[in-house]
């Protein structure tokens, strides 16, 4: 009965001590305003890991790039321990674990649906334990969506050949620069997306691409006027962790594991989310007088062309993933 008595004694003076010691603080950069599909996500992980961890981990969100003006930035910040959490696409991942590019190949999906089928099933959750096993430091979570990126430009373009010359921001990774560059662009790299309109307003690029809601949301239809629906790539982003940030923080092997459930529990939340603005924005790019180029197939055909030697690049190591990526896709 005394060794019980010692052992619970023991036991309370510790949650004690943990409760007087307040709890664990983390921070999660995100780009993207307050309102945004993913903020809105980053918002209501922070709130469920609060209510699951009974107040031991708070998170804090920091939208609007305040803590990282990219994403590669808030990449390095997790890898060095600086920051625990980061919403980001999954394109700069890739360079640090180059398998991502196999799911992020341009015309891969027919459709959201045939995304997310592959995200959520064995080729998907694989890719988020190679990020976890690649040594980089980075823990991947969930999977967010993303919608459909398109070229938005300074001028009209129904073909590879109208955008031979142009100075086109992508994003930081070396097979999206590439693609851009075989349809006869210049790629400009390391420009966040807060600095885009800026930049084509000042001449220092003539567009960039990414989906709806970012051209919308960030005012950038008012500076590149042409919305090309080419529908290049759908590429996910991810909710990442940093290994070094909860080893210093000393956080528990439970609480990662409650931490890792909360992510994936706001994926459907933040599809939703997603849904309901590409709507909106699209409604309000389309209303604010942009052009949106509709291509016609044969159009479309010529984009597509150009990215056979992206394949042969970039896929020929992920031949099998992208002939199992392909398979999901014939119930589409």
């Amino acid at each position: 009965m005394k060794k019980v008595f010692v052992t619970l004694l023991i036991a309370f003076v510790a949650l004690n001590l943990a409760v007087a010691a307040g709890p664990i603080k983390l921070r999660l950069s995100e780009i993207h305003m307050d309102g945004y599909p993913t903020t809105l996500a980053d918002r209501e992980f922070a709130r469920l890991v609060k209510e699951r961890t009974q107040g031991r981990i708070e998170i804090t969100v920091y939208a609007n790039g305040v803590l990282n003006a990219t994403e590669a930035e808030g990449i390095e910040a997790l890898v060095l321990g600086a920051l625990g959490f980061a919403r980001v696409s999954a394109a700069p991942v890739a360079e640090f674990v180059p398998d991502l590019n196999a799911i992020q190949l341009p015309f891969l999906y027919k459709s959201a649906d045939h995304m997310w089928a592959v995200l959520n099933g064995q080729i998907g959750q694989d890719m988020l334990k190679k990020i976890q096993s690649s040594g980089s430091g980075l823990i991947g979570l969930c999977w967010y969506d993303a919608g459909s990126r398109c070229y938005y430009l300074t001028k009209k373009a129904t073909s590879p050949a109208d955008l031979k010359g142009l100075k086109i921001r992508m994003q930081d990774n070396k097979m999206m620069v590439r693609m851009t560059e075989l349809l006869g662009a210049t790629s400009v790299t390391g420009i966040g997306s807060n600095e885009i309109y800026s930049s084509i307003m000042s001449g220092v690029i003539d567009g960039a691409e990414n989906n709806w809601p970012t051209y919308d949301t960030k005012g950038d239809y008012k500076a590149a006027k042409y919305y090309i629906l080419d529908y290049h790539t759908r590429v996910p982003e991810i909710l990442l962790m940093s290994e070094a940030s909860m080893k210093a923080r000393k956080v528990s092997a439970a609480d990662i594991e409650i931490i890792k459930q909360c992510a994936k529990e706001t994926q459907e939340y933040e599809i939703a989310q997603w849904k309901a603005m590409e709507k909106k924005s699209e409604a309000n790019v389309r209303a604010a007088g942009t052009t949106v180029v509709e291509l016609t197939p044969a159009q479309l055909q010529l984009f597509q062309d150009a990215m056979k030697p992206l394949y042969a690049e970039y896929g020929a190591k992920y031949t099998s993933i992208i002939a199992a990526i392909a398979e999901v896709g014939k119930k589409f």
